[in-house]
């Protein structure tokens, strides 16, 4: 696309993508390079480690090698030739002052310490050597080339601390060698000392901004997730002002007509009483546990206050109770519970359990009603098993039609099932009915699914619900 077409279209490719501008492009090699400058290595990484280049990361090697294989030569020549240095003596001083360089790039500081004794050597048998007269001492020019380079090393890896150590340690040895200096040399004991200071604060100063970038983005990262949390913080207090506003002004006006309704129709059967006092204690209990789901929401933690969790839940004592709601609301159940259920499983299979059972349940009488249906719960020495099995609906039964449903009820099992580190196992049967299987293990789940019983709780806005309204969907 030209950029006259780009103008008319509104800088933007015809996919609708934004065009891609000189200032979206890949960074250059100059700026990645000054990017690798400034990032500070690791201990024992080597210099521009986190440069994204494999030639970035090798540059350190390459110029550091640059520098031996220039210097090594010179060093011994010069010693020979221009100190009057022995050749022995020129050959094992220009090793050990040039190739600990190469060192550098990973253990600065124990090149750095190599390289000062080679120089300290260097400078005591050069103060002896025949035409030292005239030319630099202590440190000779390549002595004083290789140290700078050592410096720009020590000065991008090592703390500020150490960095005022080296250049110390540098200035208090030159003072000390500066009783041993020959008449007539140019002492350089000042010099190395003024430009080892200088490169140690230049590439210092790289690296210490090198370390404030980080720790900004690292504060950034933490800033982010601080939003995050109080976005979540935010979304549990508006969904537990909509529960309250929905849900409990409806509950608080069904537990009162149901208590007071043998008051205002006298003369009604003593069935009818009985199932009218049914219905308020359902109500009752469904405010009582969305008042403790509004706790958890409510608190900034997730976990609920301290009356939250306090707060008894429903675990797989109190089936026979659920089940026996069920069946007063016409629906047949049968309830097989295993001896010990209750005390064998630890809290958050106990309350997974009952969800589960109540969730299915639900979905029977909301899609089945009519249906035969059996409760199963099963305790063996690693796992309990939950079995809920209902056959088709009853003919003359009035079924809900089929609709898009939400899908939270099938998705709160597992969600639950997965925190205790069960599995679930559910679908249709050949004769019409449905089958929900979850196996809990008793001990595989036991070390955080305790802590998580009110984050189980705050999953109850899923797939928790009263008999008669709020139901989940099979899908």
């Amino acid at each position: 696309m030209s950029d006259e077409a780009r103008e008319r279209t509104g800088g933007r490719t015809p996919a609708g993508e934004p065009a891609r501008t000189a200032d979206a492009r890949e960074p250059g090699a100059l700026t990645q390079f000054a990017a690798a400058l400034r990032t500070p290595a690791a201990a024992a990484q080597p210099l521009f480690a986190q440069a994204p280049k494999a030639w970035q990361r090798a540059l350190p090697y390459v110029v550091v090698g640059i520098f031996v294989v220039s210097l090594l030569p010179t060093t011994i020549v010069v010693l020979t030739n221009d100190y009057g240095l022995d050749g022995g003596w020129s050959g094992a001083l220009g090793v050990a002052q040039t190739v600990p360089l190469l060192l550098a790039v990973t253990r600065p500081l124990p090149a750095w310490l190599l390289v000062l004794v080679a120089d300290t050597v260097g400078a005591v048998l050069l103060a002896q050597a025949d035409k030292v007269a005239g030319h630099p001492w202590p440190w000779t020019p390549m002595a004083v080339v290789g140290y700078l380079v050592l410096m720009a090393c020590l000065g991008l890896r090592e703390s500020i601390r150490n960095l005022v150590g080296v250049w110390l340690a540098t200035g208090a040895l030159g003072a000390v060698l500066r009783f041993l200096q020959p008449g007539a040399t140019a002492n350089t004991a000042a010099l190395l000392f003024v430009l080892s200071g200088m490169v140690l604060a230049l590439t210092g100063a790289l690296r210490g901004l090198g370390d404030a970038r980080q720790r900004i983005a690292e504060q950034e990262s933490i800033s982010e997730a601080e939003r995050s949390r109080r976005t979540l913080l935010e979304e549990r207090a508006r969904i537990a002002r909509e529960l309250h506003d929905v849900v409990a002004h409806h509950m608080s006006v069904i537990t009162v007509q149901a208590d007071s309704a043998p008051y205002r129709l006298p003369g009604m059967p003593e069935p009818v009483q009985q199932e009218f006092a049914a219905i308020a204690a359902s109500a009752r209990e469904s405010l009582g546990e969305m008042r403790r789901l509004l706790t958890v929401l409510r608190a900034p933690d997730g976990a609920g206050g301290a009356d939250g969790a306090r707060a008894p839940q429903p675990g797989i004592g109190r089936l026979q109770q659920l089940v026996e709601a069920t069946v007063r609301a016409g629906q047949p159940v049968e309830l097989s519970l295993a001896a010990g259920a209750a005390q064998a499983a630890p809290p958050a299979v106990d309350l997974s359990a009952y969800r589960i059972v109540q969730e299915a349940l639900a979905n029977v009488v909301r899609h089945a009603p009519g249906a035969p249906t059996r409760v199963s719960v099963t305790v063996d020495d690693d796992e309990v098993l939950v079995l809920v099995v209902n056959g088709p609906a009853a003919r003359d039964a009035v079924v809900e039609p089929e609709g898009p449903g939400t899908g939270h009820g099938l998705v709160g099992m597992r969600e639950r099932v997965r925190l205790t580190g069960g599995t679930l196992d559910t679908g249709p049967l050949p004769d019409g009915g449905f089958r929900v299987a979850a196996r809990l293990p008793l001990h595989a789940g036991d070390g955080t699914a305790v802590g998580t019983n009110a984050a189980h709780e705050a999953n109850a806005t899923n797939d928790t619900n009263d008999l008669n309204d709020s139901n989940g969907e099979r899908s």
